[in-house]
């Protein structure tokens, strides 16, 4: 079959940038509910931009199929709402006076390799209902940061299938055309 005009895309859960970011999603959640006080501002803030990196991916891959620049801005928003998160949860070390893990510890190093295995929420919540607020806090902030990257990364190969097949006015053009 050939070309089609408003294609059929791939299912956002099989993302590792979503599934990962599902993952913090539900860790924050269960952090704000268990280590931030009710009436805190943070605590929503931090819901807000742990869904929002989630359901950006969600929204942007459902809008793929007939808006590249959609799907690409879609896609940064998530990007860019786990940044916010990664400066609360970073806050909430600062202010407590709690240590964030250094890039060569072996708690980071251990959190990270964690990280490139696993992609499922059962796995990390086993984890985080026997940690303390700090280490839960940290743990996210490698999770952010790896997420980053598949983001960044899902971002260029977005640009890439831009420039190499247009977007869907430029299918719309070659179909037409072919008529």
């Amino acid at each position: 079959m050939g070309e089609e005009l408003i294609p059929h895309r791939g299912n956002h859960k099989k993302l590792l940038s979503y599934q990962k970011a599902n993952v913090i999603f539900c860790i924050t959640y269960y952090f704000v509910e268990n280590y931030l006080q009710r009436g805190d501002r943070t605590r929503d803030q931090m819901i807000q931009a742990a869904r929002s990196g989630k359901q950006n991916i969600i929204e942007g891959g459902a809008a793929s199929s007939t808006s590249a620049k959609t799907e690409i801005r879609l896609v940064n928003v998530a990007k860019a709402s786990l940044q916010e998160l990664l400066e609360d949860y970073e806050d909430y070390l600062k202010t407590r006076n709690h240590r964030q893990w250094e890039q060569d510890s072996v708690e980071l190093l251990t959190m990270r390799a964690l990280g490139a295995q696993h992609n499922d929420v059962d796995f990390f919540m086993e984890m985080v209902q026997t940690r303390p607020p700090e280490t839960i806090a940290n743990m996210c902030i490698v999770l952010i940061k790896q997420t980053d990257y598949l983001l960044f990364r899902q971002l260029k190969r977005l640009e890439k299938d831009f420039l190499e097949n247009g977007g869907f006015s430029e299918r719309m053009y070659r179909l037409r055309g072919k008529k």
